[in-house]
């Protein structure tokens, strides 16, 4: 394990900082936080393109600084687990990166903020949840479900920003898409935990795995799959009424099946894992499950997106695909 505090190599904001900072900010995830987005604009009615790219623009970026941001108070268990990232290898500024992602976070919570004032207090609520999510990592009983509500309050922020604070709706839609997003990223922390379950142990990271091993955190995640597979349902076929034809529904009910796949072999796959550098079979799916479900609902709500959702997630399999280390997601 090399030395986090040892001498850094790469200069601010040279080439070789600025890849480091890229590769930290795991553009692989960026398609989580960008689709998460997309599903809040899809309850916009419309919705200006230009505010809707620059709102998306937002989401997405908002994950790698996010990132960036909890990787900082975590090299400990990172150095163990992941040695390929820049901060375990000492070579760039824990405190660069640290203000590189609180600049990049004010940019994206101003964003919001511009096009609904009130989402000031909520992007400083979620940032101070990701600057305080290492230490409810620690709890066995909190890690997933902390992350979660952040990553539903994104989802808020989004839909909020769209409308701009004008006819707010929370339909019952609205509220099983929120449940959806917030079961479905809960599902994926918890799966990802298991690539680093002997990090985790040796500095005192006591996930669920942890301290009660695979089979009661399978288990979970099982609820976790379950439930976001369901909630996603609820949300497709809210206020459908034509039950007689399902043809408007095919490319929601695409997703849908696609998605309900993967969740299945997420939680089969748990099952078949020895030991930490095998997760990631169980990890990958885990990931493609969220954007592939949050797919399904933005599908039934502008089928008019289709196109550009296959796009994204073509995008999104093939950036995955080229990420540093196979073994971490």
């Amino acid at each position: 394990m090399q030395n986090q505090y040892s001498v850094h190599t790469y200069k601010l904001l040279s080439p070789s900082f600025i890849k480091a900072y890229f590769i930290t900010m795991r553009p692989y995830l960026l398609f989580i936080s960008g689709i998460t987005g997309i599903a809040g604009l899809s309850f916009v009615s419309n919705l200006n393109l230009v505010d809707g790219i620059i709102i998306f623009s937002a989401s997405f970026l908002s994950y790698g600084f996010g990132q960036a941001l909890t990787d900082c108070f975590q090299i400990d268990t990172d150095s163990i687990s992941s040695p390929y990232r820049p901060l375990t290898q000492g070579i760039v500024s824990r405190i660069e990166f640290l203000i590189i992602s609180a600049i990049g976070l004010t940019y994206c919570i101003t964003v919001f903020s511009i096009f609904y004032p009130p989402s000031l207090i909520l992007g400083i609520t979620a940032g101070v949840g990701l600057a305080t999510y290492t230490i409810f990592k620690k709890k066995w009983w909190a890690g997933p479900l902390y992350n979660s509500w952040i990553v539903a309050l994104l989802f808020l922020m989004a839909y909020l920003s769209g409308v701009k604070g004008m006819t707010i709706d929370f339909s019952s839609k609205f509220i099983f898409t929120i449940a959806a997003v917030f079961f479905a990223y809960s599902n994926f922390v918890l799966v990802g935990y298991f690539k680093d379950i002997e990090a985790d142990r040796a500095t005192g990271y006591n996930t669920l795995p942890v301290v009660y091993g695979k089979k009661w955190a399978s288990f979970v995640s099982d609820i976790f799959g379950i439930s976001a597979v369901v909630f996603t349902v609820l949300a497709i076929f809210d206020s459908y009424n034509n039950f007689l034809s399902l043809l408007p529904l095919i490319p929601s009910l695409f997703f849908l099946l696609f998605g309900a796949f993967k969740v299945l072999s997420i939680q089969l796959l748990l099952r078949d894992i020895k030991k930490d550098s095998e997760a990631h079979i169980a990890v990958i799916p885990s990931v493609k499950s969220y954007v592939l479900l949050l797919s399904a609902i933005i599908a039934s709500q502008k089928p008019e997106w289709i196109l550009h959702l296959f796009i994204f997630y073509f995008c999104f399999s093939i950036v995955l695909k080229f990420r540093p280390s196979k073994n971490q997601i």
